[in-house]
């Protein structure tokens, strides 16, 4: 009876320190069958960026051949997106809230780069990739590291150990 109670405090605990992901993220995941939590933490370990009330994923958010920036409004992004892409090719720029790069996820799925900037659309390509990626994995951690590196490798193990650790904290299980 103690090892149940303690169990039941504990799965309470957890949940009360979950963090729910906004409703974007929920639909957007749900369109296709993603866990929501598992899009939201992408988007945590791609944009997260610190405002007065915390950390939370940043739309305007770019990875220039690797030097992430976070602009003030989405006219900046779009304007230092072009020039990152004129300056270093449709390999060289990760845009948005999933940080999609554009050669590999944007060019696919956007008609511009800076389509790729919309909140909504942006969480809708990247859940349609992870879910692509959950049919080739079969696991959502294996997914998480197949949306950052398809190739595998090394690269996407050490995607996975940083998203499971994000992960943990998103459903309140650290």
């Amino acid at each position: 009876m103690k090892k149940m109670l303690f169990f039941l405090m504990t799965s309470i605990a957890m949940s009360a320190n979950a963090e729910t992901p906004p409703p974007a993220y929920q639909r957007a995941a749900l369109a296709q069958g993603v866990p929501p939590a598992v899009l939201y933490t992408v988007a945590k370990v791609e944009s997260n960026f610190k405002i007065k009330i915390g950390y939370y994923p940043w739309p305007w958010t770019l990875n220039i051949k690797g030097k992430g920036s976070y602009y003030a409004t989405r006219g900046e992004a779009c304007s230092a997106a072009l020039d990152g892409l004129r300056q270093h090719g449709k390999y060289g720029v990760d845009i948005g809230l999933t940080q999609q790069n554009w050669g590999w996820i944007g060019s696919q799925h956007y008609a511009h780069p800076c389509d790729a900037l919309s909140p909504n659309d942006n969480l809708n390509t990247a859940a349609i990739e992870l879910r692509k990626c959950f049919e080739r994995e079969g696991d959502w951690v294996r997914a998480a590291g197949c949306y950052h590196r398809p190739a595998g490798g090394e690269p996407a193990r050490i995607y996975r150990a940083i998203f499971s650790k994000k992960y943990s904290q998103v459903i309140g299980s650290n």
